[in-house]
């Protein structure tokens, strides 16, 4: 009976310093570089206050995800590369049904999470291993897989693909 009682409480330890060891290594950095991504509302991980700041770095090393698909704002096939917005919000903890992607200019939409889950939306950083300059709808894009998805090819969805993200709210 002892023996058992002391193999729980050492497994009782083990399991204790495994999640501190966890939650440690999933909380967020404070950017180091401008901060070019600002994630707020339901998140359970921050690192500026209440909020989750990205900067570039912090997004690169989410992993980079490729989509090569053509839009209705450019000409031909683009390859656009980033991370994928699901990571992100993966990374924050978010908690919620919807996010509303802000761009620098204040324009917003309002795009429910089951999107990210279905389909591999990225938060696009290059087009045609370029980065995005805020004139060429940078620094941050909002790029679904349209050429994959035919059923992507919608105003609604259009509405959705904001660029100069500045910010994402999780509602």
């Amino acid at each position: 009976m002892r023996r058992s009682l002391v193999l729980k409480f050492r497994e009782g330890i083990v399991a204790l310093g495994m999640a501190l060891l966890s939650s440690q290594a999933i909380a967020l950095e404070v950017p180091e570089g401008p901060v070019i991504l600002v994630v707020s509302g339901k998140v359970g991980q921050t690192n500026v206050g209440d909020e989750a700041h990205f900067d570039k770095a912090m997004l690169e090393s989410l992993g980079q995800h490729e989509t090569i698909t053509r839009t209705p704002w450019h000409d031909g096939v683009i390859g656009f590369s980033g991370p994928l917005v699901r990571t992100i919000l993966e990374t924050v903890d978010a908690e919620g049904e919807d996010i509303r992607v802000v761009a620098l200019n204040e324009y917003a939409a309002t795009v429910p999470i089951s999107n990210f889950e279905n389909y591999d939306v990225i938060l696009a950083m290059q087009a045609n291993g370029k980065a995005l300059r805020i004139r060429d709808q940078g620094p941050l894009f909002v790029i679904y897989p349209f050429d994959q998805h035919p059923e992507l090819l919608d105003e609604e969805i259009f509405s959705r693909s904001v660029w100069q993200v500045a910010r994402i709210d999780v509602e």
